[in-house]
């Protein structure tokens, strides 16, 4: 059944239209907060829930929805003095999603304890929350649902779950189900995690997940051009190239994301399963093949089995799954085609 919105949901936050220095057009924004009612995967009871989102661009235009991994945040694109949101360099008036044509809308992801504190955060949950928001929002019908990483896995259950709100789905690094060596990464990844909580060092920890994480996320070919100079004997011992990097990576992650939080959506990914079949929803695809989280044989099994009609794009990137983050030029083309 379609998630239910709240008769009055009003706003936490204000609606506001985007600053004098950004505004181009009568473009407008909506940083807010809605309350919606869902009945979570792994929970027992119905709940409400505050939806946090962004809603952005031309009145009355079409909505796109945008999502991506699980570090990222309804800021997909930011206005004014504010630092770029995560997918600044595709959003904007006259960019690959062009804001005098489409409405963007991105939320944050929900966690457990928003739930009920249900067992667990399905991409399902996310999925039904993004509907409730829609429905609460007026919007109607969805243009295009664009994911990357666990936000092309709520795209997916988004499709499987609500078809009638969606004309078409782009997914960028993202399958039907994770890939079983990527579940034993961050598998580990999580066991650091709870070990570092349960002897006092959550911090350390936390960063230490995170550099191991970023040994998935990047391509061999990148380490070799960027990492493959002599290590520096340093503070008594050898410093290899690629330790500057990954420790830079980890102090920066745990300065911005909780424990909890990681934990809960990194669990998400690995319980996600949409069984393509129930997908009638226009699709692109689109891969690489040095991208070492999901496989080109995972997307090519997931366009054969869906329902509706599918197409695969590959770009050769040396970036593996980061490549939807950094491969503007490429993904540009295929981007405006996909939503056209």
């Amino acid at each position: 059944m379609p998630s239910q919105a709240n008769p009055v949901p009003p706003p936490v936050f204000a609606a506001t239209s985007l600053p004098a220095a950004a505004a181009r057009g009568d473009l407008t924004a909506q940083r807010s907060t809605r309350r919606v009612t869902l009945t979570p995967k792994y929970g027992a009871t119905p709940c409400e829930v505050d939806v946090r989102y962004l809603w952005c661009g031309a009145p009355d235009a079409p909505t796109v929805i945008v999502q991506g991994g699980i570090s990222a945040d309804r800021d997909a694109v930011t206005f004014g003095d504010q630092a770029a949101g995560w997918w600044q360099e595709f959003i904007g008036a006259g960019r690959t999603v062009d804001l005098d044509r489409y409405r963007v809308l991105s939320i944050d992801w929900l966690t457990p304890a928003e739930l009920g504190h249900a067992q667990a955060i399905s991409s399902e949950d996310q999925a039904d929350a993004l509907a409730a928001l829609v429905d609460a929002l007026g919007i109607g019908r969805v243009h295009a649902f664009i994911g990357y990483s666990y936000g092309g896995m709520t795209g997916l259950a988004f499709a499987a779950r609500h078809p009638y709100l969606l004309d078409r789905l782009v997914l960028l690094g993202s399958a039907h189900r994770p890939h079983p060596l990527a579940t034993a990464q961050r598998s580990v990844q999580r066991s650091i995690v709870r070990l570092g909580v349960e002897s006092g060092q959550p911090e350390q920890a936390l960063a230490l997940a995170r550099q191991l994480a970023m040994t998935t996320y990047r391509g061999s070919e990148e380490f070799v051009r960027r990492f493959a100079s002599a290590p520096e004997y340093r503070d008594g011992r050898f410093h290899f190239p690629v330790e500057d990097y990954l420790e830079q990576a980890g102090r920066q992650f745990v300065a911005r994301f909780d424990i909890d939080r990681y934990l809960a959506l990194s669990e998400s990914i690995d319980l996600h399963d949409v069984r393509p079949e129930q997908v009638p929803t226009r699709t692109t695809l689109i891969g690489t093949p040095s991208d070492r989280l999901v496989p080109l044989a995972d997307l090519c099994e997931l366009q054969r089995r869906l329902q509706g009609p599918a197409s695969l794009e590959v770009i050769d990137s040396p970036y593996g799954h980061d490549a939807f983050l950094k491969e503007s030029d490429r993904l540009a083309p295929l981007l405006r085609e996909a939503l056209a």
